[in-house]
């Protein structure tokens, strides 16, 4: 399935069926633009592991350049669209490497998906040495937060006038983070609302990120610069954070847009 929440794109696998495992080769293939489908993400669906009853679903997340995500909010609300639609359910709870995530319908064709709580100390982000994550010893002093997998967010004047794709590469591969780092660019509107500019670790300049936007919320809520809820603007749309005592709720717009079969002749040329 092809799907996207708010230009953020994702393949979405349904394994559910038994299917064999999705490699890293076919990661890659599949998403390049040019000759396979072209996505930010792809997203696994599984069935719970034996002895899980929390969970109705498990999920897993590869990158575009094969490398394995512990987390993707946009992708999670999809498949939390495509699920409660095929089974006439509100409320779901999905297993991922991040935890057990709440989703559930809020009208009007938004799906909301509780992301956790956000890390914010040094050992769970994970950071490589012992430092205020609130303020890193590094060019910027952006703020580290943890959302499932790293985020470093920049605070800038004018989110407008500095380019992703240049600072991001700088960032992602910081000796700090050594797991690699999503990079957010983050201009304060008002105490309501921000805009947000995304690079993807492993993938790049994205028009929306669900956990980069969870963690531009946390991290301009802990300086202090806006209040718990708020609009998120980024190249895509808008999403709607709010940051209570049980997680991260994100909520916006999801889009299925076709279903598809992949050909023999395609997968023997991924496996060559």
């Amino acid at each position: 399935m092809k799907m996207h929440g708010l230009g953020n794109d994702f393949v979405v696998f349904d394994a559910r069926d038994g299917s064999g495992p999705v490699t890293p080769a076919v990661v890659r293939a599949l998403g390049d633009r040019h000759r396979g489908v072209g996505f930010d993400q792809l997203a696994v669906i599984a069935a719970p592991a034996p002895g899980d009853s929390d969970a109705d679903l498990a999920l897993s997340f590869f990158n575009a350049d094969g490398s394995v995500s512990g987390t993707c909010g946009n992708a999670t609300r999809c498949v939390a669209a495509f699920e409660m639609a095929r089974t006439g359910r509100h409320r779901l709870a999905i297993r991922t490497e991040g935890g057990l995530l709440a989703a559930e319908e809020a009208g009007g064709g938004i799906v909301r998906v509780n992301m956790g709580p956000p890390a914010t100390d040094w050992r769970a982000i994970p950071l490589a040495e012992p430092v205020d994550t609130l303020s890193l010893p590094i060019e910027g002093e952006p703020v580290a937060t943890g959302m499932g997998n790293p985020h470093c967010t920049f605070f800038v004047e004018d989110a407008e006038a500095v380019a992703p794709e240049e600072v991001g590469p700088r960032f992602e591969t910081h000796p700090l983070f050594p797991e690699r780092t999503n990079v957010e660019i983050v201009q304060i509107l008002s105490p309501e609302s921000i805009r947000l500019r995304i690079w993807e670790r492993g993938t790049g300049v994205t028009l929306a990120s669900g956990s980069c936007a969870c963690a531009a919320a946390v991290a301009a809520a802990r300086r202090g610069l806006t209040g718990t809820d708020v609009r998120v603007h980024v190249d895509g749309g808008a999403l709607d954070i709010s940051w209570r005592e049980d997680g991260v709720w994100m909520a916006g717009p999801t889009a299925h847009v076709f279903d598809g079969v992949l050909t023999p002749q395609f997968l023997q040329e991924v496996g060559k």
